[in-house]
């Protein structure tokens, strides 16, 4: 199991640009569409506050829903939480490693998990897959 990384509220605002503050650290919501831009190329989606891997990209789909979608996520590295907040009920997803927020889990994806993990695209960050061509 990877070591948990702990911080003060203090380090995480200096490591962090305010929008990925507000929505890792205070499990907020980015805007609907605000990060289409993300790489296609092969690679790993990792966190943002601490680097873990989370997902890959021969799992991310076009869900049409606003934010970035995964069918799969690290098994070990992608945790899951009830959400009871906003009078709703639903699974906060967040990294095991730092617990970050990162979105939430909906049973309306495609196989062959029939998952549609979705997920704000500011708690993400990128490793590229070495030998991997950029799409930009």
């Amino acid at each position: 199991m990877t070591e948990k990384i702990t911080k003060t509220d203090a380090e995480w605002r200096a490591q962090l640009t305010d929008e990925q503050y507000r929505v890792t650290r205070k499990h907020g919501t980015e805007r609907p569409g605000s990060h289409e831009d993300l790489p296609t190329e092969a690679g790993t989606f990792t966190c943002v506050c601490c680097g873990t891997p989370l997902f890959e990209q021969e799992t991310k789909f076009e869900s049409h829903c606003g934010w970035p979608s995964f069918y799969a996520g690290n098994e070990r590295t992608v945790g899951m939480s009830q959400d009871n907040s906003l009078g709703m009920q639903r699974i906060e997803v967040h990294c095991n490693t730092c617990d970050a927020h990162l979105g939430h889990v909906f049973p309306d994806g495609p196989q062959p998990t029939g998952l549609r993990y979705c997920i704000n695209g500011v708690a993400l960050g990128f490793v590229p897959e070495e030998g991997a061509v950029s799409d930009r």
